[in-house]
C-alpha cells in the first residue's frame, strides 16, 4: 500500500536560494515553530511558488545591494495584500532587474530617434528627444515599480467589495443551517463565483487546515491581511462576537444585510454618475466641437485666415474630437465595471 506524501512546513530563508522559498506572508503558527510534516491525501503534491526566469536573474544580480538594507514593511503588507507571492528584498531585486532592462532599451530608443531627427533636419529636437526619453523614463521606472504591489491590492479590495454582498447572503444561509464557521469558510473558498472573496477565504481555510491555527487566529490573521476595509470589519466582527460569547447566525444576518442595502446605495450612486456623464458627453464631446467647428469655418471664409484655419480645423476634427471620446468611453467604461 503505497504510504501518504507528506510536505514540510517551514519558516522562509531571507537569505535562502529561490528553491525551497516558504509562501511569503505565511505566519509562523505558535505550536510550529520548527518544521513540521504536513501529511497530504493521498495523490495530492505541494505546490511551489517559483521565482521566474528573469526575477531569478535579478536576485542573483542584485542580491548583495538588496540585503545590504531591511525590507520595507509597507512593501511586504502590500505583497501580502496583493497576493503577490515573492518576498519583499526578492521583489525590490526585480525592480533594479527592470529598472536596468528599461534604461537600456530607453537609451536605444533615445538612439534611434535622435538619428531619425537629426537626418530630417530638426537639429535642436533631436538631441533633447534623445536625452530626455532615457533620463526621465529610467528614474520614472524605478519610481513605479514599488507602488505596483500597493495598486494591485487596491484593485483586490475593490473587487472584494463588490463581491462581499453576495458572498454573505452565502455565509448566513450557511449558519442558518448550524454550519460551523471553519467548515463556512472552506465552503465559501470552493465557491470561485464569489471571485476575490473565496481567495481571502482560501487562505483562512488554509490556516486552519495546513497550518494548524485555530479558527479566530485565522480570521485575525486574514483580516490583516485583506486588502478591503469592508471584509476586515466583517472579520473584526466575527472574532469578537466569538470570543464575547454572542451568537454567530444574527451577526450573519446582519452584516448581509447592511452589505446588501450599502450595495443598493453605490448602484444608485454610480447610475447617477452615469446619468451625469452622459449630459456631460452630449455638452462637451457633441456640441461643443461640433459649434467650435462652424465657427472656424465661418471665420476662415470671412476673416480670410486662409491655411491656418484649415489646420486648427485638422487638429480639432483628427485629434481634439477623437481623445475626447475614447476618454470618456474608457471613463465609463471603468465606471461600470465597478458595478459588475
Amino acid at each position: 500500500m503505497p504510504s501518504t506524501p507528506t510536505v514540510t512546513i517551514g519558516r522562509p530563508s531571507r537569505t535562502g536560494s529561490a528553491a525551497g522559498r516558504a509562501e511569503p506572508g505565511t505566519p509562523t503558527p505558535p505550536a510550529a515553530a520548527n518544521a513540521r510534516p504536513v501529511r497530504l491525501k493521498r495523490g495530492a503534491q505541494p505546490t511551489h511558488t517559483s521565482l521566474t526566469a528573469f526575477q531569478r536573474w535579478s536576485w542573483k544580480t542584485f542580491r548583495a545591494r538588496v540585503l545590504a538594507k531591511p525590507p520595507d514593511p509597507t512593501l511586504e503588507e502590500n505583497l501580502l495584500k496583493a497576493h503577490l507571492r515573492i518576498r519583499a528584498d526578492e521583489y525590490m531585486a526585480t525592480c533594479y532587474g527592470t529598472t536596468l532592462v528599461a534604461g537600456v532599451v530607453l537609451s536605444v530608443v533615445g538612439a534611434v530617434f535622435y538619428l531619425l531627427f537629426s537626418a530630417s533636419g530638426l537639429g535642436i529636437i533631436a538631441p533633447l528627444i534623445g536625452l530626455a526619453l532615457p533620463v526621465a523614463g529610467t528614474p520614472l521606472v524605478f519610481a513605479m515599480m514599488p507602488g505596483r504591489p500597493g495598486s494591485v491590492a487596491k484593485g483586490r479590495g475593490r473587487k472584494i467589495d463588490r463581491k462581499i454582498s453576495a458572498a454573505m447572503s452565502f455565509v448566513s444561509a450557511m449558519s442558518s443551517a448550524d454550519v460551523n464557521v471553519d467548515q463556512i469558510f472552506k465552503e465559501l473558498a470552493r465557491q470561485k463565483i464569489y471571485g476575490e472573496v473565496a481567495e481571502e477565504a482560501a487562505w483562512i481555510t488554509r490556516d486552519t487546515e495546513l497550518l494548524g491555527f485555530d479558527i479566530l487566529t485565522a480570521l485575525r490573521n486574514g483580516a490583516q491581511r485583506s486588502p478591503s476595509k469592508r471584509f476586515q470589519d466583517f472579520l473584526q466582527g466575527v472574532v469578537t462576537t466569538a470570543t464575547s460569547g454572542g451568537q454567530l447566525k444574527p451577526y450573519f444576518l446582519l452584516k448581509a444585510e447592511q452589505y446588501e442595502q450599502e450595495n443598493k446605495l453605490e448602484m444608485l450612486a454610480r447610475v447617477e454618475t452615469l446619468g451625469l456623464l452622459a449630459e456631460t458627453f452630449v455638452t462637451v464631446v457633441v456640441a461643443f466641437p461640433l459649434f467650435l467647428v462652424i465657427i472656424i469655418a465661418i471665420f476662415s471664409v470671412i476673416g480670410g485666415g486662409g491655411s491656418f484655419m484649415i489646420d486648427i480645423l485638422w487638429v480639432l476634427v483628427g485629434l481634439m474630437i477623437p481623445m475626447m471620446q475614447f476618454g470618456f468611453i474608457f471613463f465609463m467604461y471603468s465606471l461600470t465595471q465597478d458595478m459588475v
